[in-house]
């Protein structure tokens, strides 16, 4: 004889007070609990990329942790009155070897990209990576080995790949290396990695009128 729908009805009420639920519901319940859970770990794996990314992909990126000259690193040097825009046919005359401050180019060259300029950059140019928060460093070094060393420390300089710009420059002593942020300035014989970190980590999108990666 057929079970009516009220008796049915009952039978589901029953079921259910008693925790044994069909298996069919079981499963919906289940597979909803396991949709959640995967929209949580997606979220969370793409947080974390985002997070690596800001931050420089886990490299020590991120920003120096002053906001102003700190006494021993590097020299602090007066910041030239302009800060304007110049075309490529204006001669700028900077205070300082290399540049710390001043007039400087913008196009679609200017500022330079982060990365290592083994043909070197023009001062008109860097100039504009400086008033961006950005840290230069100046290197006139003939001896391969020297070269190489250079490569290494920056290389290892997380804070370089997004804030750091790199080039050969002959207006400094041969043998010599320079670092440099907008208003600071260091100066050194050869290559000193521990000096060079600790100029990135101190000044790198900390000084300047402006802050942008490079």
């Amino acid at each position: 004889m057929p079970i009516s729908r009220r008796r049915r009805g009952r039978a589901a009420t029953s079921a259910a007070r008693s925790g044994n639920l069909p298996t069919s519901n079981r499963r919906k319940k289940t597979n909803k609990l396991y949709l959640v859970a995967s929209v949580v770990i997606a979220v969370l794996v793409i947080s974390s990329f985002a997070f690596a990314s800001f931050s420089g992909g886990g490299h020590g990126g991120g920003t120096g942790n002053a906001s102003a000259y700190v006494e021993g690193i590097g020299v602090q040097h007066d910041i030239m009155s302009s800060a304007a825009h110049v075309d490529r046919n204006t001669e700028v005359d900077y205070s300082t070897t290399p540049p710390t401050s001043g007039s400087h180019w913008f196009d679609e060259e200017s500022p330079a990209g982060c990365g290592f300029y083994e043909d070197g950059l023009d001062d008109r140019s860097i100039t504009h990576n400086l008033e961006h928060g950005n840290i230069v460093v100046s290197y006139n070094l003939p001896d391969e080995s020297q070269l190489d060393d250079l490569k290494s420390a920056i290389d290892d300089i997380g804070l370089s790949r997004i804030w750091g710009v790199t080039r050969s420059y002959d207006k400094i002593p041969v043998g010599q290396v320079a670092i440099a942020a907008w208003g600071v300035l260091d100066s050194m014989e050869g290559v000193d990695k521990d000096r060079l970190s600790t100029f990135f980590e101190t000044y790198a999108g900390a000084l300047g009128p402006e802050f942008v990666t490079c």
